[in-house]
């Protein structure tokens, strides 16, 4: 009889702890392994400036989440979640022709508990920045062109010019030859003025994307 009952105390006992490490599991061990699929998108702000005046390969470039993003309806990357990267390559614009870009890589992700990953991001968009868009898979920064700019100090210049030769000349031919060398002055000073660097300011939105599948222990988000 004693040992029935002893049976059945252990038998309760097992089936007790059984379920306090399944409670455990699902509060804990439950959101282990929770998988961000590749594709997801991931709203950051600069969390200082970038410019390709001063910038250089290797620098680092910090940001913070500004969106929380979910997988299965619970937060796995909250808000003000911390993100680092390198800059990876950079060109300034050309005299003559070249526009300038560069290319970023975000690599890191740091939640407010300490818990490191590592981050397969590649920048999709800069919807905070002006004059700037993106070009090729890698999600390379290229700052846009200045056409417009650089035919309207050729435009200004050579009006100029024209005004200056016929005063001079009192003549339509001293207007033409007033405006062919302003026009000449004009494209000088173009040619020897780079084009528009790309500045972005500090909390300059930016959007990443996932290239591959990313795996965090859920227990460890904070």
């Amino acid at each position: 009889m004693r040992w029935a009952i002893v049976v059945v105390l252990l038998g309760a006992l097992a089936a007790a702890q059984q379920a306090a490490e399944e409670r455990e599991g699902n509060r804990g061990g439950g959101r282990a392994g929770i998988t961000v699929p590749a594709g997801t998108q991931i709203p950051l702000k600069l969390a200082q400036g970038i410019s390709t005046k001063s910038a250089k390969v290797g620098d680092a470039v910090y940001a913070e989440t500004v969106f929380p993003v979910t997988e299965n309806d619970r937060i796995v990357i909250p808000a003000g979640t911390y993100v680092q990267g390198r800059i990876s390559e950079i060109k300034r614009p050309g005299r003559v022709k070249g526009r300038a870009e560069f290319l970023m890589h975000f690599t890191t992700m740091i939640f407010h508990s300490g818990y490191t990953v590592m981050l397969p991001g590649a920048v999709e968009n800069v919807p905070g920045a002006d004059q700037q868009r993106i070009k090729g898979s890698e999600g390379t920064i290229q700052q846009e062109g200045s056409k417009g700019k650089d035919a309207g100090t050729v435009a200004k210049t050579a009006g100029v010019g024209a005004s200056v030769g016929s005063i001079a000349g009192r003549s339509v031919k001293g207007a033409g030859i007033g405006g062919a060398a302003g026009a000449a002055a004009g494209l000088a000073a173009v040619m020897l003025t780079r084009g528009p660097d790309i500045n972005l300011p500090p909390g300059t939105s930016v959007q990443i994307v996932l290239e591959r599948p990313m795996t965090l222990d859920g227990s460890k988000i904070r």
